[in-house]
């Protein structure tokens, strides 16, 4: 077989290949054996229609399709590999000549195809970011307070009316055309939470227990969602939040504090914590930001039009909506992020230890509150591991990265991220090899076409790429 490839555009190549019929033979003696099993030709068992009957029955011309369409994926991976081309989507292929029905000839065809663009990089040392000055208020640690005195707060009946925060036992039912949509009774709400129908929580303030109200609302959920609805709201009982005090007996209630002001200080140093862990987000997408404004990554349109039209779909929203320019701005900074990342493991030579790989797995799998075993066989069984391998590499370039970054606060003084991302100490039982077998079957889904999986990062994970 050979082949050549011509650069088209910095993220686009043809593939011209040519395969001499010998290398063509295998396939076509596949193709009379798959037509033998599907046809019926009288005075011979099926499967074991002779060659030359299928040539007389049904044309040599059919086996040479059948032959052409078998062999051309095994064609073009073997091009890709031998054209190191790093194929990032499907190709087009086009069949230009075919071995003739009785003189032979060769098999021909071209393939166009998507693919990562070369990326320079500049010298990654010591790249400067800029961060939001932490700032801890007496709000901040008021407001902490403030929760954890909620958390130890009771519920007391009160004889008066309803109010924002209040907490009520209603019964709810709702009508279309005087027929009873839906109704539940002894429903505990907090007015003010917005967790109900649309409404509600301008009719209640001012109710009374014992007191019933109707108003018209769009339904919700259920099989009429959307449609104007009278509802018909009666309070049972009403009852108020009862707070602690904030004193040294609450301190001890709530903490391993013996006093007020000690658990206060710990509330300010938590706050500061989250603060810490804020700016090194921060840093995080800010250090992004940066590199992709000095590195120029060119990314296939045709990428960028498929994450559009799948994100906008999954939001039920037509392909012109005026939602498709910030898609479409977020995809491509999301896809250039992959890009870059993943230039970043190959310059640096970042490998995934299968601990790693089970850790990230684990994670996941909470995130989408599955089993994490179930979730493994899952992506085992999509033959998504290298993928998940690859995102793990892209995280971990991302922190070796960080590690080398000057982080600043606007006021000028450094950020210590160390400090606020410790590394984890290595597992005793990493496993050698599992990162070299793994992008080794990345390689191999690059190349038959299969696009990158992208999960959802967990919130607080420093080295997780952009999303949106």
């Amino acid at each position: 077989m050979k082949s050549a490839v011509e650069t088209l555009n910095p993220t686009r190549v043809k593939l011209t290949v040519e395969v001499p019929y010998d290398e063509l033979k295998p396939s076509l003696d596949a193709a009379y054996k798959t037509i033998a099993n599907q046809v019926a030709v009288p005075g011979f068992r099926k499967g074991k229609v002779p060659p030359r009957v299928i040539d007389q029955r049904f044309g040599r011309g059919a086996v040479i399709e059948e032959a052409v369409n078998d062999a051309l994926p095994r064609f073009y991976l073997q091009a890709v590999e031998a054209e190191e081309v790093r194929p990032l989507g499907q190709p087009q292929v086009d069949v230009t000549e075919v071995p003739d029905a009785t003189q032979g000839g060769e098999l021909k065809f071209t393939a166009e195809v998507d693919v990562r663009p070369e990326i320079t990089l500049p010298d990654l040392e010591g790249v400067e970011v800029t961060v939001d000055d932490l700032e801890i208020g007496d709000d901040e640690v008021d407001a902490q307070l403030q929760n954890l005195r909620e958390r130890f707060g009771t519920l007391v009946p009160v004889d008066r009316e309803v109010r924002d925060g209040d907490f009520i036992t209603i019964d709810i039912a709702a009508t279309i055309d005087d027929e009873e949509i839906d109704s539940v009774s002894g429903v505990s709400y907090e007015v003010g939470s917005g967790q109900m129908l649309e409404g509600m929580d301008e009719v209640l303030p001012g109710m009374s227990a014992g007191e019933t109200t109707t108003y018209t609302t769009p339904l919700a959920g259920g099989d009429r969602a959307g449609e104007e609805a009278l509802v018909r709201l009666t309070v049972q009982s009403v009852k108020e939040r009862s707070l602690p005090d904030a004193d040294d007996d609450f301190a001890q209630l709530a903490s391993e504090f013996d006093t007020l002001d000690e658990l206060t200080d710990d509330l300010r140093r938590q706050a500061e914590q989250a603060g810490r862990y804020r700016q090194g987000l921060q840093a995080r997408e800010k250090l992004v930001d940066v590199l992709l404004e000095t590195v120029e990554i060119p990314v296939p349109d045709a990428l960028i039009e498929d994450e559009i039209k799948r994100h906008l779909e999954s939001e039920g929203k037509e392909l012109d909506d005026p939602h498709r320019e910030e898609v479409e701005v977020e995809a491509r900074k999301a896809f250039q992020a992959q890009l870059l990342l993943d230039a970043v493991v190959e310059a640096k030579q970042v490998s995934v230890s299968q601990q790693e790989l089970v850790e990230y797995l684990v994670a996941t799998a909470q995130q989408y509150r599955m089993d994490p075993n179930e979730f493994a066989q899952a992506v085992e069984g999509a033959n998504q591991i290298p993928a998940m391998v690859a995102e793990v590499a892209r995280r971990k370039a991302l922190a070796t990265l960080l590690e080398t970054a000057v982080v600043k606060e606007e006021s000028g003084a450094v950020v210590d991220l160390e400090a606020i991302f410790p590394k984890p100490e290595p597992a005793e039982d990493e496993a050698e090899g599992v990162a070299a077998e793994a992008a080794e079957g990345e390689q191999a889904g690059a190349r038959q076409g299969r696009p990158a999986v992208t999960t959802a990062p967990a919130a607080d994970d420093p080295t997780a790429l952009p999303t949106f």
